[in-house]
């Protein structure tokens, strides 16, 4: 196929392949015919497909999705990992019925599926999802353990919206989610200190020279 071809159905820029192929780290075998055109030749092994998968969880976060299936590119050509090919994906990490993730699983022959985070994959039980791969010969490669920080804050966005509207309904689910959110953020911040002004100190000694003489007295002998 062509560049441009393999280029769309990998989630990239066909300037960014373009590049990686003048840089020699196209993660395919290409060749340059002379007329120009540049071919892709996907090796396809016997052991199966090796697929990438990426995902980001809003549609106003296609940019970061390119970005993001670059990066997966560049990392297993790195590895030297041959991709067939890449699919994306818009979705929440806590949505089970994510069609195109759901056709990779069922696809005997998606032989290794590559994701860059485990909560690329799925948020939760992602275990699972690779014991069940691994029971059938087939592969999960995780190419960084870390976790997405700003997806997980609409995940939880996400199921304090759905609890709430159980509770309360639809109308005002999003508002009281994003409230709790806000509590939960001020009780996580560490606690900020009083600021005394510049009498402070006058007027505790006053306050202090108030009290009854037997409990200056006693105050003094504590001290």
């Amino acid at each position: 196929m062509r560049l441009k071809q393999w280029a769309q159905e990998s989630g990239v820029a066909y300037r960014t392949a373009l590049n990686w192929f003048h840089a020699g780290t196209l993660p395919v075998p290409a060749v340059q015919l002379p007329t120009g055109t540049i071919i892709v030749q996907p090796g396809r092994r016997g052991g199966g497909l090796t697929v990438a998968y990426c995902r980001v969880s809003s549609a106003d976060q296609k940019a970061d999705l390119e970005r993001q299936a670059g990066r997966v590119a560049a990392a297993c050509g790195q590895r030297g990992i041959t991709l067939d090919r890449t699919v994306t994906e818009t979705g929440s990490g806590l949505d089970g019925k994510r069609s195109k993730l759901m056709r990779l699983l069922a696809d005997p022959e998606v032989s290794t599926l590559v994701v860059e985070h485990w909560d690329r994959l799925a948020r939760c039980g992602v275990e699972f999802i690779e014991a069940a791969l691994a029971a059938h010969g087939r592969t999960l490669v995780v190419l960084e353990a870390a976790e997405v920080e700003d997806d997980l804050v609409r995940d939880v966005t996400e199921v304090l919206t759905g609890m709430c509207a159980r509770l309360y309904g639809r109308g005002s689910a999003r508002r009281r989610a994003e409230a709790a959110l806000a509590a939960a953020r001020r009780a996580a911040a560490p606690p900020r200190r009083a600021r005394r002004g510049r009498g402070w100190e006058r007027h505790s000694h006053e306050k202090r020279s108030l009290a009854p003489p037997h409990l200056r007295i006693y105050r003094r002998w504590h001290e």
